[in-house]
């Protein structure tokens, strides 16, 4: 291993559903020397809608990217390279003159909910899954395509490319249109094993490989920024790696890339993944199989509710009780664990089903609704906050056991994201899964995965063992055998209750989508 002197330094771009983070990194411990985040928003018009301005996001970009370089207060020419994360399943289409014409439509929308029947019972969805790794559900690109070419037909016609957000960023960077293997594991329409489009999907998604990038390996390199793109940003001539999604870097940025150990991240949505040599998907379809590397593949499920719950307690359950944090120069978050720490493990029987976005792992169910189950008159609101935590740990506990399933019983978690923040958020995990978690020292993993793959790509480093030298295990939870055995209890009930209002869900999911 010789790490570069002269070029100490990678910049990494995580963009994420809610906001874009850039990290400089130093390459010789894995030490953030400067972060920025910059928000954007989320176009929710309807239930079923949820799309972001891609011009928002590109601007997100290259602020953070001129603004992070500031921060860390180091001379341009020190930046070996700009190595990228990204969230999955968005996608735009684009006019040939390199102009979207529609939104970005994110991983939360469930417009192609409309046609999921279809391609699971007329058109072999399970097998499309079996070799694509994406499961049939409406947020993966494959499903968008094939609601778009009925619903949106002069857009799915008149597009010349159809593209996810990392691609947009570099298309408006280097005039090209590529797509690394992780991104495009994602969608749904491409081939694991041939890593290439799959034809099937193609056809029922009523378009070519043309009208798609061209896949490139994760530790791909490109070059040419536009000059003028790169001046404002405050870069040279650096060479941009194509990089992967945020979940399978958020393994990698973690160490949870070695058999038994896995990853759990939660931030927006949520996740647990473990990493595999080949290629795995799961003959129940209920779990993702996406590429990290050529050797290297991160299988898992993803949850849709993950910190957006906490987000939804504090904005509409508990606002009051927020706002006293605030006026405590408090984070609202910390004191409203606080509220949820005066209840015991169980929250006295009050179960929370935390589908307010419809759910994936391992369900695959866009019309779950959200449902607290066993309210009483002796819950008050703490009671209410701590079964909203609890439920997304349900979630969690729901994905592990499919996954425990298929590779056997995990021996350690990482866990990243911003519930890793929360030490009481993490110990419900833990006391639900019943496995040791250690909290890597930067939570920010995605971002240190996309640095390690940028040392890779360029050369500096053999292989990821340089990871554990970066990743240094912070605090360590094991479970607390009363709390361990009353969730024991409740979560099988929660897992009955889901499985008996599977109708009702679908009913009511109806009645709601006829008041649009």
């Amino acid at each position: 291993m010789s790490l570069s002197v002269a070029r100490p330094y990678i910049v990494a771009v995580d963009i994420g559903t809610t906001s874009t983070k850039t990290l400089v990194i130093r390459t010789a411990d894995g030490y953030v020397v400067a972060g920025c985040s910059i928000e954007y928003p989320m176009f929710t018009p309807r239930a079923d809608i949820a799309e972001q301005d891609p011009e928002q996001i590109f601007q997100a970009v290259t602020a953070g990217i001129h603004a992070v370089i500031g921060k860390a207060a180091i001379k341009k020419e020190q930046i070996l390279c700009v190595s990228f994360s990204s969230a999955m399943h968005g996608l735009i289409a684009m006019d040939a003159q390199g102009k979207p014409l529609t939104r970005l439509i994110t991983w939360a929308d469930n417009r192609a909910v409309a046609v999921l029947d279809e391609i699971k019972r007329e058109h072999n969805g399970h097998g499309i899954y079996l070799r694509t790794g994406t499961p049939i559900h409406p947020m993966s690109p494959f499903l968008k395509l094939v609601w778009m070419k009925s619903a949106m037909p002069e857009i799915h016609a008149a597009a010349h490319k159809f593209i996810g957000i990392k691609e947009y960023i570099m298309y408006r960077w280097l005039g090209r249109y590529v797509v690394d293997y992780s991104i495009a594991s994602a969608t749904g329409l491409f081939n694991l094993e041939q890593l290439a489009w799959d034809e099937e999907a193609l056809r029922l998604a009523g378009i070519t490989a043309d009208r798609l990038s061209e896949p490139v390996s994760t530790v791909h390199v490109l070059e040419g920024i536009h000059p003028a793109l790169a001046a404002e940003m405050g870069l040279p001539s650096t060479p941009v790696v194509a990089g992967a999604s945020d979940g399978v870097l958020a393994n990698l940025g973690s160490g949870a890339f070695e058999p038994g150990v896995w990853a759990v991240s939660i931030g927006t949505s949520g996740a647990v993944r473990a990493v595999t040599r080949t290629p795995k998907t799961d003959p129940e379809g209920r779990l993702f199989c996406y590429a990290l590397k050529e050797d290297f593949w991160v299988v898992g499920g993803a949850i849709n509710n993950g910190g957006i719950m906490f987000r939804w307690v504090r904005d509409t359950l508990a606002t009051l009780e927020a706002a006293e944090g605030r006026r405590l120069g408090m984070d609202p978050y910390d004191y409203l664990a606080g509220l949820a720490a005066e209840v015991p493990a169980g929250s006295d029987g009050l179960i929370f089903l935390p589908f307010l976005a419809g759910e994936r792992a391992p369900y695959w169910n866009a019309n779950a609704r959200g449902v607290f189950f066993g309210l009483s008159l002796v819950h008050q609101k703490k009671h209410m906050i701590r079964a909203v935590l609890e439920g997304v740990m349900y979630r969690i506990h729901s994905v592990a056991e499919a996954l425990t399933g298929l590779l056997g019983e995990p021996s350690e978690i990482r866990a990243s994201g911003g519930f890793a923040r929360s030490p009481f958020w993490r110990q419900i995990m833990v006391d639900v899964l019943g496995t040791p978690a250690t909290v890597p020292n930067a939570i920010e993993a995605s971002g240190l995965g996309a640095a390690q793959l940028g040392l890779f790509a360029l050369g500096e480093i053999e292989d990821f063992s340089l990871v554990h030298d970066w990743v240094k295990a912070g605090q360590h939870h094991v479970k607390q055998q009363a709390a361990f055995e009353t969730y024991k209890r409740l979560t099988p009930i929660y897992q009955k209750v889901y499985h008996q209002l599977s109708r009702e869900f679908d009913e009511i999911a109806k009645f709601q989508q006829e008041l649009l």
